[in-house]
């Protein structure tokens, strides 16, 4: 890697950036770093430069680069965070200190983890960029694997699994999480790695390529007489995602089907409909499997149209339709919409809903222990998006209940809740809501609560807080009643 390729490609990304700067902090990093090596043998210099071109890659800006070229320069040389910060400024200083901090991060047992999953909320908290370093130092760190001793690399993998991998899906870096997985999985799991590898790349791919090239060859015909301007790229499904399949589902690589899709990338929002339209014209769709990501995005952003249609040969074959911004959204998650939103003048955006509810739990919740749990319950598990009468749409962990959704709307009418209409049906507020329900909460005013029995099934960290809170309450009220005087 050199310099010049990393100038490069941040010119690609923004082509009045000042590469002058950055040009200064790799001249900074090597006079820091001195004759430093890696385990690898090479220049430690080679490590900041890789970081920092994943980061252009991800559309990172230019402070957040100059930190990944600095990232190592106050933890392992004679150069201290002041001189960073009269070299480069506060910006960059601080997010090098706040990379020095996730440093410590390790994976040694239960109290280590939670810990090391605190620091990395609360670095996101402070400056989501910290993380973006992290992941990339991280990445890099991962493909120089073979230079450590058998030991570290078991440590380091898990650690990634653990640790890293979950929250990159969380902030939809998925191109990031799936190298990082697949990794991981070459060194965890070596002979299943093996096997899967044989099987897919070798006795698979082959096949799979000519069918794929089939069909790229006879949609794009079909969108250009449609006057939809286009390009179709062939996706393999990673090895990790796929063993992970196999695990859960009990089934050998020849069971699994959808090891492959095809993005179809266009140049609007109208072009995504209208080549679904063609899709679907060409090929019978399995309505089951289509899920409009577009209209209602996924909670860490995630927009696209998914569609399963049965392709030649009747051969299930997925489709992902979306705009250019939409797919390096979808490999670089929230780094790629920061990006594309400060190219939008006086563009304001919010944090994404799971960020905000990572800082309220933090505000309420002081043990660690009881913090990563709540955090792992409510945010890191599959999310289900619920419907209004209204269309208005609520995204809540899988197995939520009408009570978890009623208090998503508003505590009152958590509180007042007396019957759900799931889908036009009445049903139980115990009810498993499923994605895409539509549901109607029935309330009474004249109810004084929660009934105490809900926290039996409720799902949420909000739901059951409410429903506590009111309980206590109640009691204390109680107690005051039977007690003359007090207060």
């Amino acid at each position: 890697m050199t310099i010049e390729q990393v100038v490069q490609r941040i010119k690609i990304n923004d082509p009045e950036a000042d590469t002058d700067l950055v040009v200064k902090a790799y001249n900074f990093a090597i006079k820091a770093h001195g004759d430093q090596q890696r385990k690898t043998g090479e220049p430690y210099i080679q490590h900041p430069l890789h970081t920092a071109f994943i980061l252009a890659q991800m559309k990172a800006d230019l402070p957040t680069i100059l930190a990944g070229l600095l990232h190592d320069v106050p933890e392992d040389t004679k150069v201290s965070s002041e001189e960073v910060k009269q070299a480069f400024g506060e910006e960059v200083a601080s997010m090098v200190e706040g990379i020095t901090k996730l440093r410590k991060i390790r994976y040694r047992g239960v109290e280590r983890y939670r810990e090391s999953l605190k620091k990395m909320f609360l670095a996101m908290a402070t400056d989501i960029r910290v993380v973006f370093v992290k992941f990339a130092d991280r990445l890099h760190n991962l493909q120089t694997l073979e230079a450590l001793d058998p030991k570290k690399r078991i440590r380091i993998a898990k650690e990634t699994l653990e640790i890293y991998a979950p929250i990159a899906g969380l902030l939809g870096i998925w191109r990031l999480k799936w190298q990082m997985e697949d990794i991981c999985f070459k060194y965890l799991y070596p002979e299943e790695y093996q096997k899967l590898e044989y099987k897919y790349e070798i006795e698979r791919k082959v096949e799979l390529t000519q069918y794929i090239q089939k069909i790229k060859n006879t949609l794009s015909r079909e969108l250009d007489e449609a006057g939809i301007k286009h390009r179709i790229e062939g996706r393999f499904k990673h090895l990790f995602s796929i063993w992970q399949k196999m695990e859960a589902k009990d089934r050998q690589f020849d069971e699994i089907y959808d090891v492959f899709a095809l993005r179809v990338v266009v140049n609007n929002v109208a072009d995504c409909y209208n080549a679904l339209g063609v899709i679907h014209t060409l090929w019978r769709p399995n309505y089951s499997r289509f899920k409009d990501y577009i209209a209602v995005p996924k909670p860490n952003g995630y927009r696209s149209l998914h569609t399963t249609v049965f392709g030649l040969n009747g051969k299930a074959t997925e489709f992902q339709i979306r705009t250019e911004e939409m797919h390096q959204e979808s490999l670089y998650g929230l780094s790629a919409h920061l990006y594309y939103k400060q190219t939008e003048p006086g563009s304001q955006d919010k944090p994404m809903r799971w960020m905000q509810e990572v800082l309220e739990v933090q505000k309420e919740i002081k043990d660690t222990g009881e913090l990563i749990k709540q955090i792992k319950l409510n945010i890191f598990q599959d999310r289900i998006f619920v419907f209004t009468p209204k269309g208005d749409v609520y995204d809540l962990p899988k197995n939520s209940t009408p009570v978890d959704f009623a208090y998503a709307i508003h505590t009152d009418i958590g509180n007042k809740c007396t019957q759900a209409i799931i889908n036009s049906n009445i049903s139980e507020l115990s009810q498993e809501l499923k994605n895409g329900d539509m549901v109607e909460i029935i309330t009474d005013k004249n109810r004084k609560g929660p009934n105490s029995d809900w926290l039996k099934f409720v799902k949420t960290r909000k739901a059951k807080n409410r429903i506590k809170q009111y309980s206590k309450k109640f009691r204390l009220s109680d107690i005051k009643k039977m007690i003359p005087g007090l207060k």
